[in-house]
């Protein structure tokens, strides 16, 4: 491959990851082309992207970028999936995919997060992470809940009073 052709794949992807602050390094290689079709589909349909190139390609496209250490140890075929939601969400769909034997050799290999390098162990640990949408429902429960527990504890009483006053005045 000519120093030309390899400064446009750089620039092609650096170009298509920017933005990202979260990727995924998977195993991709003896997956058939039918498989390997599907699978891009239902990530895309999650709005996650895939794509097998070169580590010494990557190391470039992604040098001084939050990206950059997911490729510091990074050896044989490999492929980047980013995309998605949010980090959480992109590990979450990323270990579905290679618990399914439809995508038998699919499986992670490390990856990316906030600028720190994950073990394939740690994008499975990250998975069991709550999403974004669901640690927002956790926090407005809990700013609800302050609310609720205040208006019990004043309107507890009266409604006591009020009962006992009913059960008096029917007796």
């Amino acid at each position: 491959m000519s120093k030309y052709v390899k400064e446009l794949i750089t620039s092609d992807l650096r170009n298509r990851l920017n933005g990202a602050d979260a990727a995924m390094l998977v195993n991709v290689v003896g997956m058939p082309n039918e498989q390997n079709v599907s699978l891009r589909r239902q990530l895309r349909q999650k709005k996650i992207h895939l794509t097998v190139v070169k580590n010494s390609l990557a190391r470039r496209a992604t040098e001084g970028t939050a990206l950059a250490p997911a490729f510091d140890e990074a050896d044989g075929t490999l492929a980047i999936v980013w995309g998605g939601e949010d980090a959480v969400a992109l590990a979450k769909e990323v270990m579905r995919l290679a618990g399914l034997k439809e995508f038998e050799p699919f499986a992670p290999r490390g990856g990316v997060m906030d600028g720190q390098r994950l073990s394939a162990d740690e994008v499975k640990q990250v998975s069991k992470w709550p999403s974004r949408e669901e640690q927002l429902s956790i926090l407005s429960g809990q700013i609800l809940s302050v609310g609720a527990n205040l208006s019990a504890a004043l309107l507890g009483p009266g409604k006591k009073l009020n009962s006992q006053l009913k059960k008096m005045g029917e007796g």
